[in-house]
């Protein structure tokens, strides 16, 4: 598909959100999650040292020890908001993170993924509310236990 097909902007859930500027079908890979591969233990300390909202990162982990920081050369896929009820999902491929469709997602409509936080348990539970408004809303977005 050629030119842009998504676009940043408000979104109704949480700050920034994207949203296709086309139709996007089912299985289609929408964009890659891109960023600086970083260490976990790197990823803690720019986390402690950030002035971002408690909860509020742009960090994917890849396994292996390894996060994909895309708050430090990331693109528009760091703006997917969470849900309960995604359209999109996740795909690792090694050190290469896709979005992709799960069913067809029409011009306009608000790209989302579920995120399926694994938290500690002294990770404060509040930092990670669910704002999706789904019918299906866990209230968290962390894994479901």
């Amino acid at each position: 598909m050629r030119g842009r097909r998504l676009v940043v902007k408000q979104s109704a859930i949480h700050g920034r959100g994207v949203f296709a500027k086309r139709p996007v079908g089912e299985g289609d890979e929408v964009i890659e999650y891109r960023g600086q591969v970083i260490t976990w233990q790197e990823a803690s300390r720019r986390y402690e040292e950030s002035d971002q909202e408690l909860g509020h990162t742009f960090f994917f982990d890849i396994d292996d020890g390894l996060v994909i920081d895309g708050g430090v050369g990331g693109n528009d896929s760091r703006w997917i908001n969470h849900s309960c009820e995604p359209n999109c999902e996740f795909e690792v491929q090694g050190r290469r993170v896709v979005v992709r469709a799960l069913r067809d997602i029409a011009r306009g409509e608000e790209l989302l993924l579920d995120y399926r936080l694994e938290l500690d348990d002294q990770d404060d539970q509040g930092h990670y509310a669910c704002r999706c408004g789904a019918p299906s809303c866990r209230r968290s977005m962390a894994a479901p236990s």
